[in-house]
């Protein structure tokens, strides 16, 4: 370490260009992998630094992804080794509490200058192994719980636990059946098999795809007055809110506003038939319409009901207060007998 330099420019006369066709292949899963990679990690950040996180924003994990690939683009280019951004950095801030862009500015800063300063860069190969094992087992020890908390925020079924399942088990198994993926015989799959990162990302996308076929965004709940429970509906809705990776206090508020509809028909006899609850989802909207062919539906407010809930109207008023508290917009209109009642929740 001593005869290095103290301060030197990088070298750059052992910098070549090549072009090898075999790695094309390779080296887009490798891209693809490493391009999630950053995407799971800059969503950590999202919910790190945001309680009130609910889904990756695109706007910054399009900018992240722009400045990574630039970044390793230009590495290679200059004949140095790709670069990536790294989850147990991320794990470490977490546990640290450490989130400032001041901090990102700085350490960049000073990791510049380390290519200018080779004997002060030195003091990091000849760090003791204990303390360079240590360090990623405590980092990482937070970026798995995160990891595990983004996955279980949103409700699943059994097609995103295989999905999940699937992926962590043969990823996990590269380290252990090494000599086994060793002997795939096709030198332009083998490298997929050589990496926990690339198997299992692999693994997650193309069964994530498969499983979403035939996934309906629309569904369709018959109810009957007086027969049908809060029991069907509670299954109807948490089944299809797991097959959707819904968020659980959304379809759960979801439930009760349909169970308040429900039994406020019921109890004023204004549907005829049975009821229809039409339901669409996509990843910010969960809209639900309710029609029947009957009397209105009662959307008046509260504040203008008589206090001594005795009666099924007083009840009833209690029951849309309820309704509109749980969701986010409620209107309602009857025409030609056919009534509807429509509640949209931001999800």
């Amino acid at each position: 370490m001593l005869n290095a330099p103290l301060v030197a420019l990088p070298n750059f006369s052992v910098l070549r260009w090549s072009f090898d066709p075999s790695l094309i292949i390779p080296f887009a899963i490798s891209s693809l992998c490493a391009s999630v990679k950053t995407l799971g990690n800059i969503t950590t950040c999202q919910k790190i630094n945001d309680l009130d996180w609910k889904r990756p924003q695109m706007q910054s994990i399009k900018q992240g992804l722009l400045s990574d690939g630039l970044s390793m683009s230009l590495s290679g280019l200059l004949g140095g080794m790709g670069q990536s951004s790294a989850s147990s950095n991320i794990g470490l801030s977490l546990a640290t509490g450490a989130t400032s862009r001041k901090i990102a500015y700085s350490t960049g800063g000073i990791l510049i200058a380390l290519a200018f300063l080779p004997r002060i860069a030195e003091i990091f190969v000849i760090m003791p192994q204990p303390v360079m094992g240590a360090t990623p087992i405590f980092a990482v020890c937070f970026i798995v719980i995160i990891g595990l908390q983004m996955m279980m925020s949103r409700m699943m079924d059994s097609r995103k636990i295989f999905v999940l399942g699937i992926s962590l088990i043969f990823g996990l198994s590269v380290m252990g059946l090494v000599n086994v993926y060793s002997q795939i015989p096709n030198p332009l799959v083998r490298p997929i098999f050589s990496s926990t990162l690339y198997l299992a990302t692999l693994l997650a996308i193309v069964l994530t795809f498969l499983f979403r076929l035939g996934l309906a965004k629309k569904v369709q709940l018959v109810l009957e007055p007086k027969k049908s429970t809060s029991d069907d509906i509670f299954s109807f809705m948490e089944i299809q809110g797991a097959a959707w990776g819904a968020r659980r206090e959304v379809i759960y508020k979801a439930i009760s506003a349909l169970n308040e509809i429900a039994e406020t028909v019921t109890l004023l006899n204004l549907a005829e038939e049975k009821i229809v609850v039409d339901v669409r989802f996509d990843e910010f909207n969960l809209d639900l319409s309710v029609q029947y062919h009957g009397k209105p539906f009662p959307l008046q407010d509260l504040s203008q009901s008589d206090p001594d809930f005795t009666d099924d109207g007083s009840l009833s008023r209690l029951s849309v207060d309820l309704i509109r508290k749980l969701a986010d917009k409620v209107t309602s209109d009857c025409k030609d007998g056919v009534c509807r009642v429509m509640l949209h929740f931001e999800h």
